[in-house]
């Protein structure tokens, strides 16, 4: 409920946590022997599932067995608080750190509206003066700039433990966050001095290994047009060679703000 749905705040106690336990007691998967179905799919085990009727938010759900189970969460999707956390969240990783309220409310409204259809709330999203106004602050984080760096230097990787390796050193290895919360969407956990500091030392061995055969004003543009600051520019112009210009280029804001 906190992470997924309601959020903090969305109006749960410990005692609806403890009830929603007990409603999905029995759900589970199927391990890697196979027993229970195919390895990793779903499995509604009816002897662990506690039976009677329980009580969240206020409602009792009396249906039995696994109906239980999915009614309850049909009605976490559908709660207002859900709604919300769902649109500040959306508002958050694509405009700011501190999301614009008349945004998120616009957004919670085509949630709640729609039934939580997210291709509606993004065609909202972009077409909300709200998110092209805002300062271009939030920063790539370090999956995102290896990833837009490789399609800017239209990279095919041919090693990927190379981009593996590097999401190790940069704080974020593949599908391996610290908690059930995933990773952060903050500007606050990918900004700090250490993690710029490794990003510019990744920036300068991409430059040294491929600048000799590029362009990078070229490629500036091609990245940028006319979104590309004069100072970048300058910078890159003033690079003492290609491989330094490429790396400079990899380290402007053009490229670490999304």
């Amino acid at each position: 409920m906190e992470l997924h749905t309601l959020g903090v705040g969305g109006g749960y106690t410990q005692g609806d946590v403890t009830s929603l336990a007990r409603i999905i007691t029995g759900w589970t998967f199927a391990g890697r022997q196979g027993q229970l179905g195919v390895p990793g799919s779903f499995v509604f085990n009816t002897n662990a599932h506690q039976p009677g009727p329980q009580v969240l938010l206020g409602k009792t759900y009396d249906q039995a067995g696994l109906a239980q189970g999915e009614a309850a969460l049909a009605d976490l999707a559908r709660h207002p608080s859900t709604a919300r956390f769902i649109a500040t969240k959306f508002v958050r990783h694509f405009v700011a750190d501190e999301p614009p309220p008349a945004l998120v409310a616009r957004l919670r409204d085509v949630f709640v509206r729609t039934d939580g259809d997210l291709k509606a709330l993004a065609t909202t999203l972009v077409d909300s003066d709200e998110a092209w106004k805002a300062p271009l602050t939030k920063l790539r984080s370090p999956y995102d700039f290896l990833v837009a760096s490789g399609r800017l230097l239209a990279r095919v990787p041919e090693d990927p433990g190379a981009y593996l390796n590097n999401l190790n050193l940069l704080g974020q290895p593949l599908w391996s966050p610290p908690g059930p919360n995933g990773f952060p969407d903050s500007n606050a956990a990918w900004g700090a001095p250490e993690g710029i500091k490794l990003r510019l030392d990744i920036a300068a061995q991409i430059g040294a290994r491929l600048g000799n055969n590029i362009d990078p004003l070229d490629l500036l543009e091609f990245a940028a047009a006319d979104a590309a600051s004069s100072e970048t520019r300058r910078t890159i112009e003033r690079a003492e060679s290609r491989q330094q210009a490429l790396a400079l280029l990899l380290m402007s804001p053009e490229m670490q703000r999304r």
